[in-house]
């Protein structure tokens, strides 16, 4: 009788496994909705589009991209967890809702149970800069000065707790030193007081507008976040080449599913989403937007927003942000 129970329970399991890769096999078999969890115009909206188009012309099934912007990337990121678990609704986003937003304050989705990351897709570095109002030239000259006179260097960032935030208190951190946080509401005031120097540092975003003051001189490169140097800016060290890993803190942005999409089609969005991102024209275009190509599996992006999620957690609990 048991031997019985057990053959049935495994041929259940057999059939719903050929059952799934059946069905991914057919996916998809009408137009897939895209949700970029950011307003349109941005770096983030023209790369989901480009990957769309292409995604299209491979399955072809539209790809129909729509904006959710709100809330720091949480409204969107919500509107992927509550879509049907079958494939036709996937985001794109930065981690951020995943592995920020959750660590400061209640999101309405549970960030490791109702999103299933597909695969990033790059990596969009994170520089500290000195203004006309920074004095040193290097890392070593803010450590310095910090210590030097507590409080007296001010450090803008897009937000209170936001990445730079977070990046400025890991400093502080490792590096034994107190500076002034300077939060803001977004980038644009932001670069607008740095070009006046209203403080001696900014971290952001790499965009044209900093990489057009980087190279007139109005700023100073000081470190920047990434996997490796920036090959537009080869002699700008990373934070973790400066002995400073933790501060080493960039955006990740990738293509999420619904909590429970079967893995036989997020695997099969991986493996198409991969191939795209290799094509000359995505690899150009993520460069000349300043940003780094950079795929992975669904596990190995899994892995890395759960492990950030739980450094972010514990930093805020330990630093008391809210």
């Amino acid at each position: 009788m048991r031997s019985r129970i057990i053959h049935r329970a495994l041929l259940t399991a057999v059939l719903a496994v050929v059952s799934a890769t059946a069905f991914a096999a057919d996916w998809p078999q009408k137009s897939v909705r895209v949700i970029v969890v950011y307003p349109p115009g941005g770096v983030s909206d023209s790369v989901t589009r480009a990957i769309s188009d292409k995604l299209s012309e491979r399955l072809g099934e539209s790809f129909v991209v729509e904006n959710k912007g709100g809330a720091g990337g949480t409204v969107g990121m919500n509107e992927v967890a509550r879509a049907p678990a079958d494939g036709y609704t996937i985001g794109f986003s930065s981690v951020s809702p995943l592995v920020l937003s959750p660590a400061i304050r209640e999101v309405p989705y549970d960030p490791q149970k109702d999103i299933a990351p597909i695969g990033s897709v790059m990596v969009s570095p994170v520089i500290l800069l000195g203004t006309k109002a920074f004095s040193g030239k290097s890392i070593a000259d803010v450590i310095s000065q910090s210590q030097a006179e507590p409080g007296a260097l001010r450090w803008s960032t897009s937000g209170q707790g936001s990445l730079g935030h977070l990046m400025l208190e890991q400093l502080q951190q490792v590096g034994k030193i107190e500076v002034t946080h300077i939060p803001y509401k977004g980038a644009g005031q932001q670069l607008t007081d740095a070009l006046g120097g209203q403080f001696e540092l900014i971290s952001t975003n790499m965009s044209p507008a900093i990489k057009s003051n980087l190279a007139n001189g109005t700023f100073v490169p000081l470190a920047i976040a990434a996997p490796a140097r920036v090959e537009s800016l080869p002699d700008v060290p990373t934070f973790s080449e400066l002995g400073y890993a933790e501060a080493n803190k960039m955006s990740v942005f990738g293509f999420f599913a619904p909590g429970k999409t079967p893995e036989a089609i997020v695997a099969k969005l991986n493996k198409e989403i991969n191939q795209v991102v290799a094509t000359p024209e995505i690899q150009k275009l993520l460069i000349d937007s300043n940003n780094i190509p950079a795929t992975s599996t669904p596990q190995e992006f899994a892995d890395n927003i759960e492990q950030e999620l739980a450094s972010n957690r514990a930093l805020v609990e330990k630093v008391g942000l809210k």
